[in-house]
């Protein structure tokens, strides 16, 4: 049976609760992928992983888990001055939102939560903490670290500068959906390496094209390794955190 909260039943989903599953919670994002991938692609990636690594955890590990529905926007506000293809939730409406769905999923009856970000910008720490001391004994939110970087360095070569719509991200894009990419606009910006701990990070003052680090080095073929490797990754994470 599916893994997709979506697409149960609320009667499949109770049987599921009472079951022991728990719930992945994916967060992705709407804002610009550089001239070369498209504006959605922290959403589908939050998405297409989260149901991947769920099904891989459920036959290799027998974790019991339900992906609910990705949220497609999220806090942006470093891809503002590009222009176009953003939406930029304020950061404290969209803390009262992922709370808010916690809560739902708490009440009816996950005691066992997991925050997969799509887009690493998302800074939701003090939600998790309210959470978990309001819900003490009852249910308990975890927010797992991307596995990206390594996967990277397993793979490719982490001397590549990366950060955003980048190699890594390029790749996957090209093995998982490749018409999403538009291959004749794939260079090296040039760019300049941002400080990431900027509470005020605007990626335009790094990069003219919204890329950050070089897609040059993206193919099908590296996105097929990355991609398994990330899954496998991830399906591991969730058997830490299911059993632990």
């Amino acid at each position: 049976m599916t893994v997709e909260y979506g697409k149960l039943t609320y009667l499949e989903i109770k049987e599921k609760i009472e079951e022991g599953y728990m719930a992945i919670v994916p967060t992705g994002c709407t804002e610009q992928q550089g001239p070369h991938t498209t504006v959605d692609f922290d959403t589908w990636l939050a998405t297409e992983l989260s149901v991947a690594a769920a099904e891989t955890a459920r036959e290799n590990y027998g974790v019991k888990s339900l992906v609910i529905p990705t949220i497609p926007f999220g806090p942006t506000p470093e891809h503002r001055n590009f222009g176009y293809g953003f939406i930029d939730i304020p950061q404290s409406i969209y803390e009262n939102m992922i709370y808010a769905i916690l809560t739902s999923l708490a009440a009816q009856g996950f005691t066992q939560i997991v925050i997969f970000r799509g887009c690493g910008g998302h800074f939701l720490e003090e939600v998790a903490k309210r959470f978990n001391e309001e819900f003490k004994g009852k249910a308990k939110v975890s927010i797992p670290n991307h596995p990206y970087y390594g996967v990277w360095c397993r793979h490719a070569n982490p001397d590549i500068p990366g950060g955003h719509a980048d190699s890594f991200t390029t790749s996957l894009a090209m093995y998982k959906r490749h018409e999403s990419v538009r291959e004749d606009k794939i260079f090296n910006p040039n760019g300049q390496e941002p400080d990431w701990e900027d509470p005020n990070l605007d990626f335009s003052k790094y990069s003219n094209t919204g890329v950050i680090g070089d897609p040059t080095h993206a193919s099908a073929e590296l996105g097929d390794k990355l991609w398994n490797s990330t899954v496998d990754e991830i399906a591991s994470i969730l058997k830490e955190i299911c059993f632990k």
